[in-house]
């Protein structure tokens, strides 16, 4: 017994040595230490997750497959507000509420974007019209010119009736009903986009009244499930129906711009076509880019070079642009002030600088057309000029922060889209980068021309670094592809642009008014011919482009929060972003693509084999589909089914009227029917894939059919075929029911015969 309590009474003397001596050594794993070290690292960061708080509201008002109640989000923030501030002496519940309020805020924000449109046009088939409307804006294009009208009115076209149907039930390719009827006269409460026939050269300008015979059609679906939303797209923009023109257009009276947004229409393609009088070419069309943000016009290979090689952000008018534009202004604005003795002497020179330069960014981002990017850009100058008027740090996460909770009030739309994502992640990444290199980028700056270029040179690759590394995860989502260069294109391009053409561009908007521009357009044209020719030898490198695998959803969701971690936080807990980080980008390796797919209109059908895509094309097909495919299926072409036989895969073996597809000897199978076929049995068989109406190809008990009555009602299908049967996702069911969604057409009714009956003989009475 008495050993006992000497070793107990060891034992609790070494514990004391522990606790007093060894364990202050590591404080670090002291819970308490830790959480004191981290809070004083952090303090004041949580208020700068509050924006993402805010997105992750308004992406989740997107993706419901419902409309949700009209002050949902609205009463949720107002009582997370509320129970915030009520709660201010509790810390960890204070952040809970505010962040439930302001994920409610961007909630809202989104329903009342949406409440505030008119809705989608309703019956509108696809048929030749006669469309009638005001001109809002006239775009010229690499091959053509696009006109957007307003106040438009419809009537059919003499023709349209006389081809009807050729569906059974009335059923029409677009998916609307064939004889659905349009009211002469009609009125849109939405604006209309054409495109005018190649070669019709009829004066048009904004304001005008036009008339023209024109293919008209509401906007097109998605080209899968889950797909690039166009119709969403379309309602938020205003736009009810597009289409192309038949016939030359009929300028039935001239008008003037009558508001502020049919005159800086005007004013921008007043602008572009005095550029493009004096720099022909693709070089013009670049550069009435830069002046006016109208891209459209730049021949597709131009484009395709830009793209390819990492520097379609210089077309995008953005956070580059408006830089050059007030750098300059207030370089001018400085050395204009500095040559009056009064002003340099008692007035603000710096901060009068800077509201001018702050002036002149407005006007070219309204010039431009006021995109995401460079609305994005505008606010965080708007805090710039705030912060040197106030003496305070003019760039920070938290500006960037209020940029975002102000663009995401204005227009909550744009959050899903590429440009939002692509211009807050470059733009997270370059402010916190260079908040944490900065002392490395001090050591390399000093005295003498050589360290001069050498810091240049060091700033200007991490910008197109930082810019283009976090960018790259989304356009690699919503394009498929990521561009290997782009940091070298860029360190050549990028100077070009801010040192030579921006500035040309800038001098010949100053001289248009005196009729003079051409002494600055022509320097301007030159430079973007250099351009030019950077992106077409960069995209002309191997492997300038390389195709990457689909990332599904949550992996995008999950390497943005990765993302925002690792730009957010100050301490070491940054770098756990890095693993959700690498996560997203290892999601595509856990995505399963579908076996099958059948575009909106059923004249594509694909199906996906480990040796590429077979595709069954009916009825001329869609190339914008069929380029989707690709990208979700990550392959460059496809080959047309076989006549008859198997397949190099062994998965698909034809006979002229039909065709079993087994992916996998575990997985059900589907049948294609491609001709007419006599009921047979289907054993084996998990669904029925056809382009036309298949719902009694089996004899009972048939399988689920995917056929022309399916995509009609119900648009695009994506098919997965499993061991248990086939899985069957349609754009329908995808999207849900949404006011950008068309609502279910309805068959035309069957006629009824108005014929008298005859009357009963007298003598059967």
């Amino acid at each position: 017994m008495g050993q006992y309590h000497a070793l107990t009474a060891r034992w609790q003397n070494a514990r004391r040595a522990i606790h007093w001596n060894i364990a202050p050594s590591f404080t670090f794993w002291r819970p308490a230490d830790w959480w004191d070290r981290f809070t004083d690292a952090e303090r004041g960061r949580f208020a700068l997750w509050l924006p993402v708080f805010m997105g992750a509201g308004v992406l989740a008002y997107y993706d419901l497959r419902f409309e949700p109640s009209a002050w949902i989000g609205a009463k949720f923030s107002v009582a997370a507000f509320g129970a915030a501030v009520a709660l201010a002496n509790r810390p960890v519940l204070r952040a809970v509420g505010f962040s439930i309020g302001f994920a409610a805020l961007g909630f809202a924000s989104a329903q009342y974007a949406t409440a505030r449109l008119p809705p989608m046009e309703a019956d509108l088939p696809a048929q030749a019209m006669i469309v009638t409307g005001t001109v809002r804006a006239v775009e010229i294009l690499s091959y053509a010119r696009r006109i957007t009208l307003s106040e438009v009115e419809l009537s059919e076209d003499a023709g349209s009736r006389a081809r009807g149907s050729r569906e059974p039930g009335g059923l029409a390719p677009n998916g609307q009903t064939a004889d659905a009827p349009i009211v002469p006269g009609r009125r849109l409460a939405r604006t209309a986009r054409f495109r005018l026939k190649t070669g019709d050269e009829t004066p048009v300008a904004t304001g005008d009244t036009v008339r023209v015979r024109a293919m008209s059609r509401p906007p097109l679906p998605p080209a899968l499930p889950g797909g690039w939303d166009i119709q969403r797209d379309a309602f938020f923009a205003g736009l009810g129906s597009s289409g192309w023109a038949l016939g030359p257009i009929d300028v039935t009276s001239r008008g003037a711009p009558d508001g502020l947004t049919s005159r800086l229409q005007w004013l921008r393609e007043t602008i572009a076509g005095r550029v493009t009088a004096v720099i022909p070419g693709a070089a013009g069309a670049v550069s009435a880019t830069l002046l006016t943000g109208a891209s459209r016009s730049i021949p597709e290979a131009d484009h395709a070079a830009f793209r390819q090689s990492g520097l379609a952000h210089l077309l995008a008018v953005a956070g580059l642009h408006i830089g050059i534009v007030m750098a300059l202004a207030l370089g001018v604005a400085r050395t204009l002030l500095a040559l009056s003795e009064r002003a340099s002497l008692f007035w603000p020179a710096k901060q009068i600088a800077a509201v001018l330069a702050l002036i002149v960014g407005g006007f070219y981002m309204v010039l431009t057309g006021a995109h995401v990017p460079i609305v994005r850009s505008f606010a965080m100058a708007c805090l710039f000029t705030l912060a040197i008027l106030a003496g305070r740090q003019p760039v920070s996460v938290r500006g960037l922060g209020l940029a975002g909770i102000a663009l995401m009030l204005i227009a909550p739309y744009e959050v899903p889209g590429v440009s939002f994502q692509m211009s807050f992640s470059a733009v997270l990444a370059l402010i916190s980068g260079y908040e944490t290199l900065r002392p490395w980028l001090r050591r390399l700056s000093g005295k003498g021309p050589s360290r001069k270029m050498l810091s240049y040179a060091a700033a200007l690759a991490l910008t197109s670094t930082l810019a283009g590394t976090a960018s790259l995860p989304y356009g690699a989502y919503h394009f498929g592809h990521v561009q290997i260069y782009y940091i070298l294109s860029n360190i050549v391009a990028v100077p070009v642009t801010a040192l030579w053409v921006m500035p040309a561009g800038m001098i010949a908007l100053l001289l248009m008014p005196f009729g003079l521009e051409w002494l600055a357009l022509i320097p301007m044209g030159w430079g973007a011919t250099v351009i030019i020719a950077i992106a077409h030898f960069t995209a002309a490198l191997p492997d300038a482009t390389v195709a990457v695998p689909h990332m599904p959803e949550w992996g995008l969701a999950v390497l943005s929060v990765g993302l925002a971690w690792l730009g957010l936080w100050r301490s070491w807990i940054r770098f756990l972003g890095v693993a959700a980080i690498v996560a997203g980008i290892v999601s595509p390796a856990l995505d399963r693509p579908p076996d099958i797919m059948l575009s909106p209109d059923a004249g594509l059908i694909g199906f996906r084999t480990d040796q590429g895509l077979l595709l069954q094309q009916v009825r001329g097909g869609s190339n914008f589909v069929r380029d989707a495919w690709f990208t979700r299926w990550h392959v460059s072409d496809a080959a047309p089914l076989p006549a008859s036989g198997t397949d190099a895969s062994s998965t698909l073996t034809c006979q002229p009227d039909r065709c079993l597809f087994r992916p996998r000897d575990e997985d059900a199978a589907a049948l294609l029917v491609r001709g007419p076929s006599r009921p047979s049995t289907c054993d084996g068989v998990a669904v029925i894939v056809s382009a036309e109406p298949a719902r009694s190809v089996c004899a009972w008990p048939s399988p689920q059919a995917v056929d022309r009555f399916t995509v009609w009602k119900d648009g695009a299908v994506a098919i997965w075929l499993e061991p248990h049967g086939a899985r069957v996702l349609t754009d329908r069911e995808a999207r849900g029911d949404r006011p950008w969604v068309p609502h279910p057409p309805k068959p035309r009714p069957r006629p009824v015969s108005n014929l008298p009956i005859a009357p009963e003989d007298e003598g059967e009475r």
